[in-house]
C-alpha cells in the first residue's frame, strides 16, 4: 500500500514538473512573440471594438448522451478565440453549432446579436455566407484546379463576373503567401501539406468573411509549416480584423494566436479567458492538461 502511495505521488510530482516545464515554456514564447506581434496591433489609441460577433448563451446539446452543457463564450469583433480540450469534448461539434450545422436542444447562438436557432434552412445559408470554413484536412475537391477551389464560393455565392472572380482569387492566394502565377493551375495532389493548407484559407476566405472557423488547422504539419499557418491566422485578426474561431490540439500554436482560450471538459468549459491567464492558473486540471500537452 505504501509503495502504490509512493507511486502516485511520483506520479503527481512528475506531471506538475512537466505542467510547469510546459508553462514556462510557453511564457517563453509569448515574450519573444510581442516583439513581433506589436508591428500588426493596432496603434494604443484606437478603442477596441468590443461588440460580440458570436456569442453562445447557456448551450445544451445530445445525440444519445450529452455533448455539451450550459456552454457560454462571447468572440468579440477581431478576437481569435481557440478551443482546446480533450479528444471527444464537444470542440468540432461547437464549430456546427456556430455554423448551424446543428441547433442546440436548449440555449442560444447568437451571430452578430441575432440568435440563429430558430432561422430556417434559407435564412441560415444567409447567416453562413458572413463565415470562412477551413476544415482540418484542407478539403479541396481534388478534381479542380487550385484556381477553380479557391473560386468555387465566388461561383456559387456572389454575382462577380470572371474578371472580377480571378481578381480575387489572386488576391487571396497573395495573401496566403502563395504565388497565383504559379499555383492556380496546380491540382492540391501537387502541393505539399502546407500548400493545401493555405489554399483552404484563401478560399475561406475568399466571400470576405467577417468570421473564420478553423478545425485543427495545424494537424499533421511539421513545425515550420505550423508556424506558418499559425502566423496566418494572425495575420487575418491584426491586417482584417476577422473574428476566429480555432479548434486546436497544438497548446503552443494556441498560446500565439489565441485573444482568449476556452478550455471543454465535460461537457462544459472549464477556463475562459487570456493564454497568460491559463500559464499563471493553479487550477488541477489545467495544470495536468499543460502537462500532458
Amino acid at each position: 500500500m505504501t509503495d502504490e502511495k509512493n507511486r502516485r505521488g511520483e506520479g503527481r510530482r512528475i506531471s506538475e514538473r512537466n505542467a510547469d516545464h510546459v508553462r514556462a515554456a510557453i511564457r517563453d514564447e509569448l515574450a519573444k512573440d510581442e516583439s513581433i506581434d506589436a508591428a500588426h496591433a493596432p496603434d494604443a489609441g484606437t478603442p477596441v471594438d468590443a461588440a460580440p460577433v458570436i456569442e453562445l448563451q447557456n448551450v445544451f446539446l445530445a445525440f444519445d448522451t450529452p455533448i455539451l452543457e450550459d456552454v457560454s463564450f462571447v468572440a468579440n469583433k477581431g478576437e481569435t478565440i481557440c478551443i482546446v480540450g480533450e479528444s471527444g469534448t464537444g470542440k468540432s461539434t461547437t464549430l456546427k453549432l456556430i455554423l448551424r450545422l446543428l441547433i442546440p436542444e436548449k440555449g442560444r447562438v447568437c451571430i452578430a446579436g441575432k440568435d440563429i436557432t430558430p432561422l430556417s434552412f434559407v435564412e441560415a445559408l444567409g447567416v453562413r455566407q458572413k463565415m470562412g470554413m477551413v476544415f482540418q484536412g484542407a478539403a479541396l475537391f481534388d478534381s479542380m484546379s487550385v484556381f477553380e477551389n479557391v473560386a468555387y464560393p465566388l461561383r456559387e455565392h456572389t454575382d462577380l463576373d470572371e474578371g472580377e472572380i480571378e481578381q480575387r482569387v489572386r488576391e487571396k492566394l497573395q495573401f496566403v503567401d502563395l504565388d497565383p502565377d504559379r499555383v492556380m493551375e496546380q491540382l492540391p495532389s501537387e502541393l505539399s501539406g502546407g500548400m493545401r493548407k493555405r489554399v483552404g484559407i484563401a478560399r475561406g476566405m475568399a466571400n470576405n468573411p467577417e468570421i473564420m472557423l478553423y478545425d485543427e488547422p495545424t494537424s499533421g504539419l511539421d513545425p515550420l509549416t505550423t508556424g506558418t499557418i499559425t502566423r496566418l491566422i494572425m495575420k487575418l485578426q491584426h491586417e482584417l480584423n476577422v473574428t476566429s474561431m480555432v479548434v486546436s490540439h497544438d497548446i503552443r500554436s494556441v498560446f500565439r494566436m489565441a485573444t482568449r482560450v476556452a478550455v471543454l471538459h465535460d461537457r462544459r468549459i472549464e477556463f475562459f479567458g487570456t493564454p497568460e491567464e491559463m500559464a499563471a492558473s493553479d487550477d488541477t486540471y489545467l495544470r495536468d492538461f499543460l502537462g500532458g500537452n
